[in-house]
């Protein structure tokens, strides 16, 4: 079993963990578990980083039993890791320091949905699709669509966004308020149904984003929209991938409301062409969707086939068919395994920043010059119509030398997207693979987090060893 503190081997240390496990089990039985297998789940398993398994995994089925875990360990000072469905890119849930995984899937109640005023509360483990699938006969829906079938908790966590976040924002947007489970065992609620408010700060923002380093999410109280009376979309294919970025610059500086635009570049196309049986010519590429009514759709299809032509691309294929759409937005949302099948001996090494829209062209044509000068194997998708793209670079982990060029490369593309005035990550999040790049992003203001971090956790059991740097 791992040692609660990384590199110590201290017996009190040690002592420390198995008396927690030992009153977790007593407590909880069967939903106490220190199987290796089930641990390792629990670290991470979806990024480049190396799986740092916890000592137990705990499965919580509601809020008084997450607060009593938390107390357990933060009597001993045992580190607590939140997970949702284990989806994030970032080594979240990893547990570089040991402890205890609190696992919230089974928290996975929709408890209201109050369809006048366009809100819901929802425990942390109910899902995306989960809560679509149920909201679909009430006229709403929830927007924010992250590739996985993340959980609701873990989206709000890690400040998640998606496809539809030109249109409708991101986890900071829909979020109202929270329940969270804070460092000493408290159950706190922030925020509320009202759509505003004047009356203190804004823990919901505090919490939102903060990856459980200052507490545990347990319910959601979410913001939601309703479905619209038309959907229209469709692909446009263009030169080069400067072009397509130019032409999604023009779309939002008119105005156009567009609610997805998504840009794959040719070797993204290749790969979703064979994955996800495509026809699409293989040349970077628009996916696009407009929300309203049918004749403004229309209208702003045909606003955006001009403007795409402007730049040399088209022609704009839409249709309304929602058969057709699916399979297209199916496509997009397998990014990742269709990417991974052009070498699928590799391993998967998924980064992303977020630059302003007026720079997205310059930095997304210089990303894939240097993806060409390193020979690096390395599709682009990216959420541009937010400034916000990705790219997953397919690498043997174990060849050192193919290691050390692509994380020069994701250095590079970190300091060139905060150099430009954007972010090191738009929508993965810090955890442990993009704290270096904080200080250069964030400056002085990294301190303050650390004191709002000291304040709320003075003795940093809250999955320690994410988000802040080591000073």
């Amino acid at each position: 079993m791992a040692s609660a503190v990384k590199g110590v081997e201290s017996p009190n240390v040690q002592s420390s963990v198995v008396e927690v496990i030992d009153t977790l089990k007593q407590r909880f039985g069967d939903r106490c578990a220190t199987s290796l297998a089930l641990r390792e789940q629990h670290g991470h398993t979806t990024t480049w980083l190396a799986n740092q398994p916890p000592d137990a995994v705990v499965f919580a089925e509601k809020t008084e039993e997450v607060a009593e875990v938390v107390r357990l360990c933060a009597q001993h000072k045992v580190p607590i890791i939140p997970f949702g469905r284990g989806s994030s890119l970032e080594g979240h849930v990893n547990a570089p320091l040991g402890g205890i995984s609190v696992d919230l899937s089974r928290m996975d109640k929709i408890l209201e949905v109050n369809s006048e005023d366009l809100d819901c509360r929802v425990e942390a483990g109910v899902t995306r699709k989960h809560l679509n699938s149920y909201l679909r006969d009430t006229g709403l829906f929830f927007p924010i669509d992250p590739g996985a079938d993340a959980s609701i908790g873990g989206m709000a966590a890690t400040r998640a966004s998606g496809t539809n976040a030109v249109r409708y924002g991101t986890m900071k947007d829909a979020v109202l308020g929270l329940t969270i489970v804070t460092a000493d065992g408290r159950i706190i609620k922030t925020g509320g149904r009202a759509r505003k408010s004047s009356a203190g700060y804004d823990l919901t923002r505090l919490f939102v984003g903060s990856e459980g380093t200052l507490g545990v999410i347990t319910e959601l109280t979410l913001r939601l929209h309703g479905q619209p009376e038309a959907i229209s979309g469709g692909v446009c294919p263009f030169p080069d991938v400067h072009s397509a970025c130019n032409a999604v610059i023009s779309t939002i500086q008119m105005g156009i409301p567009v609610a997805r635009i998504e840009l794959l570049d040719s070797l993204q196309v290749k790969a979703c062409n064979a994955y996800s049986k495509l026809d699409l010519a293989e040349t970077p590429t628009l996916f696009l969707e407009f929300h309203g009514s049918d004749a403004g759709v229309r209208e702003q299809s045909e606003l955006f086939s001009a403007i795409a032509e402007e730049y040399g691309g088209g022609p704009f294929d839409w249709a309304t068919a929602a058969e057709e759409r699916s399979k297209l937005w199916t496509a997009r949302h397998d990014a990742y395994w269709s990417g991974k099948s052009l070498k699928p001996d590799s391993q998967v090494m998924v980064t992303d920043v977020c630059v302003p829209i007026s720079r997205l062209a310059e930095c997304v044509s210089e990303t894939a010059e240097d993806i060409s000068a390193r020979g690096l194997l390395a599709p682009i998708v990216g959420h541009v119509g937010d400034g916000n793209f990705h790219v997953q670079i397919l690498v043997d982990l174990d060849n050192k030398e193919e290691m050390r060029v692509t994380e020069d490369f994701v250095e590079q593309l970190s300091l060139r997207a905060i150099g430009m005035g954007g972010t090191c990550t738009g929508e993965h999040g810090v955890g442990q693979g993009k704290q270096k790049y904080l200080r250069s992003e964030h400056g002085d203001a990294l301190e303050v987090m650390r004191t709002i971090k000291q304040a709320l956790d003075p003795d940093n059991v809250m999955n320690p060893g994410k988000i802040l740097p080591q000073s």
